[in-house]
């Protein structure tokens, strides 16, 4: 991963951590988009959510950008994310929040008002049918934070749909693991309730198996079958805002969102 333009251009960026699974924005994706957004980013303030190394806010940091808050839980990678911003020498105008992406926290961080939001959530959190909503409502969150003028961005999978295991009859096929979902590799998720402007947010404390994807494996041995899955089309339109203006890059996708003038 390297920087592609500005004043750290050509930068190469520290290699992501072993044993971390992610799936970092393709060069080519990245520059098609900075490319869209070109002349956005002088002197503004924006946030990078799910930034993992910091491929993306240190390019807009690159770029011009004043303020630039990076949002990662995991550690390993703000490690990396941090060694990072040092080498590059750009600590004064680029911050960490180690914190969910989808908490009160990643809110209380966000510049006010921000000029560019950036969010790549992690494919099958997006792709899971109950995490979708937290993840749009983040999204919206943070686009009634942009100025008049400024911009959000999801990243997303494409095609982009949900999908859910079904049986024969057509009927949805839930696995229960008594108190404890399977989702949460044997761990009830730990939450933490918060009042933000008067709305209450739980921050959950999910320690989710990505490499499992969002949907449960079906025994292909099961019945001598094979999975069946019901899919269906998710709407990327955003409560309070412009958009979607979608880009499509082979597997992965852009949409470009402005806030309504009356969504603050």
């Amino acid at each position: 991963m390297r920087i592609i333009s500005g004043e750290y251009r050509r930068r190469r960026l520290h290699p992501l951590p072993k044993g971390v699974e992610t799936r970092p924005i393709p060069d080519m994706v990245k520059e098609a988009m900075f490319n869209l957004l070109r002349g956005h980013f002088e002197d503004v303030g924006v946030i990078d959510v799910f930034a993992g190394s910091g491929s993306v806010g240190l390019e807009m940091a690159s770029q011009g950008a004043s303020r630039v808050v990076c949002v990662e839980r995991d550690r390993r990678m703000v490690k990396t994310l941090e060694d990072n911003i040092e080498m590059l020498g750009c600590g004064d105008r680029v911050e960490v929040a180690c914190c969910d992406a989808l908490g009160p926290a990643t809110l209380s961080r966000c510049p006010k008002p921000a000029h560019i939001v950036f969010m790549d959530p992690p494919y099958p959190m997006v792709r899971d049918h109950d995490d979708w909503p937290r993840v749009k409502k983040q999204f919206e969150r943070l686009i009634g934070m942009l100025d008049e003028t400024g911009y959000a961005i999801i990243r997303t999978p494409w095609p982009f749909y949900h999908r859910e295991l079904i049986d024969d009859e057509g009927e949805a096929i839930v696995e229960e693991s008594g108190k404890e979902d399977k989702k949460y590799k044997g761990r009830p998720p730990l939450e933490r309730k918060e009042l933000i402007d008067g709305e209450e947010m739980v921050e959950i404390d999910m320690d989710a198996d990505w490499e499992a994807e969002w949907a449960r494996e079906a025994d292909d041995k099961k019945d001598g079958g094979t999975p069946n899955y019901r899919t269906w089309d998710i709407s990327l339109e955003m409560e309070g805002a412009y958009g979607p203006e979608t880009h499509v890059y082979g597997s992965t996708a852009i949409h470009l969102y402005m806030r309504k003038p009356d969504a603050e």
